[in-house]
């Protein structure tokens, strides 16, 4: 059997932070490690636990989640550890500056349980951003401001046809079966595929393909999702 999907558990509210750890510990294959009030706890946390997944509130004292997700994401002991940012403000500039500090999906602390649930699972599996709805819009603003790329590379003189053909749905919101599906390929080969862009555009994980794909000018915010 495999092992569950830790989970470290990051909130200011106490109550919020008990009732998050109660509904992922009633999942067989996910568990609840430990939990965090402040950003300076979640990055010591982090370190000492690593976790699969960081379940990180926004705005917390001492330090906020942002910054505590930067300092997590940029620490190379760190590379395995996804963070999922949840917040109750649907606020552009949070979601930004999430991306930029590394962040592999945000959602509002409103969502339904089984939502939640499935967001930790796919942010684990390296297979989440953003709803598809709001992945253009959110992006494409975000590579339009001035900072310093999260992403390595956004040359694409490395990447072969086909693999842009994939990267280019990745950025549009396609799941791994929907991508095989549109590009008549098996789930494996997407797969592989998705493999050798993590590697070539040395990027963190499938949050930051979606950047680099934006970055380099591969997709642009006006083509509708799955064009090709």
């Amino acid at each position: 059997m495999t092992e569950p999907i830790s989970v470290l558990v990051v909130d200011d509210q106490s109550l919020l932070r008990g009732s998050f750890t109660l509904l992922i510990d009633t999942e067989d294959d996910l568990r609840v490690v430990g939990e965090a009030g402040t950003g300076v706890e979640a990055v010591d946390a982090a370190r000492r636990l690593l976790p699969d997944v960081v379940l990180m509130d926004v705005r917390m004292p001492d330090m906020n989640g942002i910054e505590a997700t930067r300092r997590i994401c940029g620490d190379p002991a760190l590379s395995g550890v996804r963070v999922l940012m949840l917040t109750t403000f649907d606020l552009d500039e949070y979601v930004y500056s999430s991306l930029r500090a590394g962040a592999s999906g945000f959602l509002l602390k409103d969502v339904p349980p089984t939502q939640l649930l499935h967001a930790i699972r796919v942010v684990a599996n390296g297979e989440s951003l953003l709803a598809p709805s709001v992945t253009r819009r959110l992006v494409a603003e975000f590579v339009a401001r001035p900072h310093e790329s999260t992403v390595a590379s956004t040359d694409l003189a490395a990447v072969t046809e086909r693999e842009r053909e994939v990267l280019t749905l990745v950025a549009r919101g396609l799941s791994n079966t929907e991508i095989a599906e549109r590009l008549h390929l098996s789930l494996a080969t997407v797969k592989t595929h998705i493999g050798h862009l993590l590697r070539k555009l040395t990027a963190r994980d499938r949050a930051q393909l979606v950047i680099a794909a934006y970055e380099s000018g591969l997709v642009t915010a006006s083509a509708p999702r799955g064009s090709r």
